[in-house]
């Protein structure tokens, strides 16, 4: 999926840095005071040694640090995530949109519990639909349940629907792309005169459609993102995601195209309202409410909205116009950041919230009169992700966005040139559920169930405070923050894209496949030897499925709704490093560790390619190699080489190498090395720093595994230098995958391949204790002395297993690697092929094929693998298994399932629009 953003620095005056403790901001008589502010703890909570897709005594271990065991009857399906969700008038059908395995559209019979329609492109689906792109709100049944209406990205599909909830063919409702601009259609509803409704989230606008003509009436202009709509009474309310319209002169930063108002440091945005219409009218009224304002939910003259980004919901009362209070929805005191109340119903007397990133649903008793402050019961558990909850008779019903993590369909992978097909576990093995569960009594929700929600969540309530002028002793990880610590600079080496198994599988160490090692230790020499010298990490999970997840978990701890809504369209954005909607309110970890008072500095993480020149692939290979034999550094930045690149986030700008390139399969990461060297060997380290390493995502010019390779060599080589430093004693490097979705792995599609690198590391060990990236991310923090950025990482065990407390200074030298790095490349460089000691050779393309590979060849050139607009994850993943997998397989052989070989536009269904480009 083709995504242009255009880069746009932050306009007007900057902001000052937020400080990381927050008030919550009322506007009216009343207000719930949150649970906790900010973050000064250290929980001790962990999961053990428990696997990914376990189900254990106390529920299903899943990648999130979290277990799942919900409350009701579990309906679970392999069918990829709920994006958005609606019940039908009469309360018999849930039907559910949906992203990740090509059925795009969902129905389920409530009274007998089962999935009973698809809709598609998928194989075996009950109907083709010729549009699976997916708004960020559910779809809407006509009042009279005889239709249903379903969001698209240039419009909406009306589908009749059966007596048995199934439904007929569709008809598209076109609403016209304006300067460029989709509809990216989000919340629909039903005016009292059978007039329908849309946000139209792209253009900032709500449209008023006639629904049997299928044309567009009216248009209102409102705030940011518009995201859903209610009507009460004769007006129709509208949360606008962005907030208000800037004002000239006003910081701000871009989203698909608008200027929205934004924190001129972190870069994050700062209003959230309510546009209020009406339809007889045509001025449009404006609320303040909280960040992020997405569900709403009117029950009589009160609206109920769910600030997602400022974990609060806002309870409006439509006669006076007024917010009349405030409820926060942080329920535990170690964090107030990162629940993401996303759904909202009243049943019994009781508001139910889910709260999406807690795997929960809050409850909150009312006062006699609806407008009379509420007061906290407790928690009930869910599924992964509630995306929205319902009354429905005397059940609540909750569509969980997420359901079992990735256990659903397993995946087929092969990258690796001559190994077999690898069938597995994979993050796009993605799932979905409805819990089903009549409400407890308010006692058993205190007694019962909110604390199962605790421990589920890793939520300690024995955590320790920051020190505070305490003489603790230095250890490498300190119990608490603030504490010293032996190691004073952390490096961060972020690739892209594989699973344990893929690497290491082939290890007798650890808990490997060999026969899933598609990249084993001929491809991968240095991180083999860097496990077996420093430790190998047989039980650490990456969280996203995909890298525009997987980069958020990494520099900011989460990924936030935005992100986890917008997967079925990826318009807005698919990375969101450059929009600001997509930016958590605290901040990124590397503002956490500048507030802390440390130094950072940034080697192309979270950049967008922009700033890239003109060189080909050939010239930084033969730059970079020709200064790693001795050569004249200068070769690295002639004109053609030379990058300009930065980051539109003020704080990140101000922190980054504009010589070190982002992500693009156009520069070898070799190249990405020696600018980096340069820099160190100047400079000395910050005490933090990050850097993308991205040729293991493949797709350049090169073969897979010479990709794999370049990638391998690099990160041998950049720990090679700093072991030989210095800096050395006092240091940690930490190497990670964003996420793990282009490979299979036969515990979990999420389980990656992780290192800690450091004297103080656990040497010669294989640590299986339970880790992931958010364990990691607060193992950094804690050693920096940061405040955790959110619920979750403040929940995360530190990685006390992955050190020592006595140092082993041996340095490490970097393995040359055995497949030459210029393998099948061509032209062939200036300077030559890559020769080595190992005289592996690729085998020559037969001469039948070569109008197959050349026509593959042209296909990968608009992919945006390389230059100025590369963009990761770009391909369509059925073409893309397919080049991978004929490279692998020397163009001679049919992928498999299929009867021959393909041309790139004779891929079966690689054709057919898709919202899955994950």
């Amino acid at each position: 999926m083709h995504v242009v953003r255009q880069r746009t620095r932050p306009q007007g005056k900057s902001g000052l840095l937020a400080k990381h403790r927050f008030k919550i901001l009322v506007v009216g008589a009343t207000t719930l005071a949150v649970v906790g502010t900010g973050t000064a703890v250290a929980a001790t909570t962990g999961f053990g040694h428990n696997q990914v897709g376990t189900e254990y005594a106390n529920g299903l271990q899943v990648s999130s640090n979290q277990i799942l065991k919900p409350l009701g009857d579990r309906l679970s399906t392999s069918y990829g995530k709920i994006m958005g969700s609606t019940i039908s008038p009469d309360g018999r059908f849930l039907a559910a949109t949906a992203t990740d395995r090509s059925v795009s559209l969902q129905i389920y019979d409530l009274p007998t519990y089962k999935l009973i329609w698809r809709g598609g492109s998928a194989a075996g689906v009950d109907m083709k639909l010729s549009d699976n792109t997916v708004g960020q709100e559910g779809p809407a049944y006509s009042p009279d349940g005889k239709f249903l209406f379903m969001p698209n990205a240039t419009g909406i599909t009306r589908f009749p629907v059966n007596a048995d909830g199934t439904l007929a063919a569709g008809t598209p409702i076109a609403i016209p792309t304006v300067d460029g601009k989709q509809a990216l259609t989000a919340g629909l509803t039903f005016a009292p005169d059978g007039t329908l409704y849309a946000a139209v989230n792209g253009q900032n606008t709500v449209v008023a459609i006639d629904p049997v003509a299928g044309t567009v009436t009216r248009t209102w202009n409102v705030g940011v993102a518009p995201r859903q709509l209610r009507f009460v009474g004769s007006k129709l309310y509208v949360s606008n995601e962005g907030g208000r319209t800037a004002k000239p002169g006003e910081t701000t930063m871009d989203s698909y195209g608008t200027a929205v108002v934004a924190d001129g440091t972190r870069g994050t945005s700062t209003t959230g309202t309510l546009s209020v219409i009406d339809p007889a009218g045509t001025d449009v009224g404006t609320v303040k409410v909280g960040l992020h304002p997405t569900a709403l939910y009117a029950n009589g003259r009160v609206l109920y909205v769910a600030n997602t980004n400022d974990d609060t919901v806002s309870v409006l009362d439509t006669a006076s116009g007024h917010v009349v209070q405030t409820i926060a929805t942080q329920p535990w005191h170690g964090s107030a950041i990162g629940y993401e109340p996303d759904g909202i119903t009243v049943q019994h007397g009781r508001l139910l919230v889910s709260l999406g990133r807690a795997n929960a649903v809050a409850v909150y008793k009312l006062g006699k009169n609806a407008l009379d402050p509420v007061s906290y019961v407790g928690l009930l558990p869910t599924d992964y992700y509630p995306e929205d909850v319902f009354a429905v008779g005397d059940k609540t019903v909750v569509a969980n966005r997420r359901g079992i993590d990735a256990r659903g369909q397993k995946i087929t992978s092969n990258q690796g040139l001559g190994t077999t097909p690898a069938t597995a576990w994979g993050t796009h093995g993605t799932t979905a559920s409805l819990t089903r569960f009549t409400l407890p009594s308010d006692r058993q929700i205190r007694d019962t169930y909110t604390e199962r929600v605790f421990s589920q969540n890793g939520w300690d309530s024995a955590s320790t405070k920051r020190a505070s002028g305490s003489h603790a002793a230095a250890v490498p990880v300190p119990k608490r923050i603030g504490d010293p610590s032996t190691i004073k600079h952390v490096f961060l080496l972020v690739k892209e894209n594989r699973t344990y198994d893929q690497l290491y599988g082939d290890m007798p160490e650890g808990n490997g496949d060999a026969s899933l090692a598609q990249f084993g230790e001929q491809t991968t020499p240095n991180q083999h030897a860097l496990a077996r010298q420093f430790g190998l990490y047989d039980n650490t999970y990456d969280v996203g499925t995909n890298s525009a997840e997987g980069h958020n978990w990494l520099m900011q701890g989460d990924d936030p709704e935005y992100t986890e809504s917008s997967a079925g369209e990826y318009t807005r954005s698919y990375d969101t490093e450059e929009d600001v909607l997509g930016h958590q309110r605290s901040g990124f970890l590397w503002t956490a560790i500048q507030s802390a008072r440390k130094t950072a500095r940034n080697y192309g993480e979270f950049e967008y390619p922009e700033g890239k020149p003109s060189g080909t692939w050939q010239q930084y290979y033969c730059a970079a190699d020709s200064v790693d034999g001795g050569g004249d550094p200068t070769q690295l930045t002639t004109p053609e080489l030379k990058g300009d690149y930065g980051s539109v986030i003020p704080s990140l700008n101000a922190i980054s190498d504009p010589l070190s390139p982002p992500f693009d399969l156009s520069i070898p990461d070799i190249y990405r090395y020696q600018i980096w060297k340069q820099d160190f060997e100047k400079k000395g380290p910050a005490d933090f720093q990050m850097m993308w390493l991205s040729s293991d995502h493949t797709g350049g010019p090169s073969t897979p595994r010479a990709a794999v390779a370049d990638n391998d060599l690099a990160v041998g080589k950049v720990v090679d230098e700093i072991s030989h430093s210095k800096y050395w004693k006092s240091s940690a490097i930490f190497v990670v995958e964003d996420d793990s979705q282009a490979g299979v792995d036969h515990v979990d599609g999420h389980r990656a391949p992780v290192q800690v690198i450091s004297p103080w590391a656990a040497h010669g060990t294989t640590v299986s204790t339970y880790y992931s990236q958010i364990s990691l991310v607060r193992t950094i923090e804690q050693i920096l002395g940061a405040e955790p950025l959110n619920q979750k990482v403040a929940a995360a065990t530190p990685m006390y297993d992955a050190f020592r407390s006595k140092a082993n200074l041996t340095p490490f030298t970097a393995v040359p690697n055995q497949i030459p790095l210029t393998e099948n490349v061509t032209p062939a460089p200036a300077c030559g092929p890559d020769k080595t000691a190992s005289g592996v050779e690729a085998p020559k393309v037969p001469a039948s094929a070569t109008p197959l590979a050349t026509a593959w060849g042209t296909w990968a050139q608009k992919q945006h693998f390389t230059g100025r607009q590369a963009r990761a994850d770009y391909a369509h993943p059925e073409q893309m298994n397919r080049y991978t997998w004929y490279q692998a397989h020397n163009w001679t052989k049919p992928y498999p399932g299929d009867a021959k070989l393909y041309l790139p536009n004779d891929v079966p269904g690689a054709a057919i629009p898709s919202a899955d480009n994950d």
